[in-house]
């Protein structure tokens, strides 16, 4: 009998042990005393989190003398917690913690964190990346790092054991972010989402800069009757009568057709410079030395769209456009240290030597996904066909570029293309899709994601990975879809 028991006990202690129980729970104030790779717990107590409470911990973490990384973490107590890691990516040039969507995600079971990416300022606001070199690295990746390391850290201390899952979500420059994790720190997580990613960051900000370049041109600027012009007639041409192109890569849209007549100049046709602008936009860089596909017509007058992110409401407001000030905050501060940096002056054939070094710290341009596969990764990326600040067709560079790596993606990694949709959600097009959940299913039970039915407008679209394109479905469910029939585009662009 004494030796059943010792068998018997035994067995027990290793259970306890591979399950993670075996270790005491740290309470969640005792959080602050824990020894973390240059970084400190700053503060950590108990907040409600909707019907829950969970301990919200802050940390700052210092892995060079000149860093400044701020982290939050919010870990469900006791049962709780689902078992489940989520970190977020940031968006813009960062600088801010989302505290409110932390909690919010805390309240539905989840350990969840994020990093200010190493200085605090608007999401705009790239000042603090001039003369400090260390804080870009931050910014780059290293910031993503440390806070993945910060809150495993954490939740093993306070739960007694680690997360069973952990996953990344991020859109726009939590998409680059997301695309990062892949490619440099491919054991980290189990499962990544990146939402429209700026994953060609250099690229991208070059090509903003074209962008303002032409429309700063006399008689460039693209006004508000301009840009309804423009989406009427790429409607008229593509849309079959819809308020969005659902099959946006096969649309052969020519803004040259909206010309005014001769010595006219009427509010519903464009002159001459708006057409060249207007075509400099969609076409995007062509250059050897600099290429990235420009927009997608369809969109460009709806709410949130191309006044928002790229024209400005003027054009002696063309500096208030999105695309103005990350490009401005690009090639001044992170490139020439110069705050001031011009970019109307911007040589886009042959910029600075500077921004090859920063590229190299930003860019999540490495298709060589391997490592992230081995780890037995999956990975959802999507993007809006009309998102007006990172062209939808730069994912569909960046995917081949893995197909053409890799070979067959498909058993890890999906692309969705969204018609309709603008940046990382909204404009006239299906969006809401429940990524998270789709995800953990492909993950958790091995459930590899296929039609998926947005949920707004509630009788939407239909989105089928690519390369097959989406079609309507009028209120079916999402096991009801099939996307095996659908044709494919036409070949993917070839700059990126």
């Amino acid at each position: 009998m004494r030796g059943w028991a010792i068998g018997i006990g035994a067995a027990l202690v290793a259970w306890l042990g591979l399950s993670g129980l075996a270790e005491a729970a740290t309470p969640c104030g005792g959080l602050t005393a824990l020894a973390l790779p240059h970084a400190t717990v700053t503060a950590a107590a108990q907040a409600p989190a909707g019907q829950i409470t969970a301990c919200q911990i802050e940390v700052t973490s210092r892995p060079s003398a000149d860093s400044d990384i701020r982290i939050e973490v919010w870990i469900p107590a006791g049962a709780a917690w689902n078992g489940r890691y989520v970190q977020f990516g940031n968006g813009g040039f960062a600088g801010q913690i989302a505290s409110k969507r932390l909690e919010a995600v805390a309240a539905q079971g989840y350990a969840v964190a994020m990093t200010d990416d190493g200085h605090q300022a608007e999401g705009t606001d790239a000042r603090w990346a001039v003369h400090h070199p260390d804080k870009v690295i931050d910014f780059g990746w290293r910031a993503l790092k440390e806070t993945t390391t910060a809150a495993k850290a954490l939740i093993a201390a306070y739960q007694g054991g680690p997360a069973k899952y952990a996953y990344f979500q991020g859109c726009s420059d939590g998409g680059r972010e997301a695309l990062i994790e892949a490619q440099r720190f491919p054991d980290d997580f189990d499962g990544i989402i990146a939402g429209a990613p700026a994953y060609n960051f250099s690229g991208m900000l070059t090509l903003a800069a074209n962008d303002v370049q032409a429309l700063a041109q006399p008689q460039g600027f693209l006004d508000a009757d301009a840009l309804k012009t423009l989406e009427a007639g790429a409607l008229a041409a593509c849309g079959a009568g819809g308020k969005y192109i659902a099959d946006p890569a096969g649309c052969r849209f020519d803004a040259r057709r909206l010309a005014c007549p001769r010595g006219q100049a009427n509010a519903d046709c464009l002159s001459p410079g708006q057409i060249e602008s207007a075509l400099t936009i969609y076409t995007g860089l062509t250059g050897k030395k600099q290429s990235y596909p420009g927009n997608t017509p369809g969109a460009e007058a709806e709410p949130g769209s191309w006044a928002f992110w790229i024209t400005g409401p003027s054009p002696d407001q063309l500096h208030q456009a999105l695309i103005f000030k990350f490009a401005a905050g690009f090639w001044g501060p992170f490139v020439s240290g110069d705050p001031a940096y011009d970019i109307l002056r911007l040589d886009i054939a042959n910029p600075p030597k500077g921004a090859e070094a920063v590229a190299k710290i930003v860019n999540a341009t490495d298709p060589d996904l391997s490592r992230f596969r081995k780890h037995g990764g999956k990975l959802i990326q999507y993007h809006g066909w009309n998102d007006p600040a990172i062209p939808a067709q730069g994912s569909i560079v960046y995917y081949e570029q893995v197909r053409k790596k890799l070979g067959n993606v498909d058993p890890f990694y999906r692309l969705y293309l969204i018609p309709g949709m603008l940046h990382c959600g909204g404009g006239p097009g299906p969006s809401g899709v429940a990524w998270l959940d789709v995800l953990r299913a492909w993950v958790e039970q091995n459930r590899a994601p296929g039609g998926l039915v947005a949920s707004n407008p509630a009788a939407g679209q239909a989105l089928c990975p690519y390369p097959a394109t989406g079609v309507l479905y009028g209120g079916v469910e999402p096991r009801g879809v099939s996307c095996a029939s659908i044709e494919t585009p036409p070949a993917p662009p070839k700059s990126g």
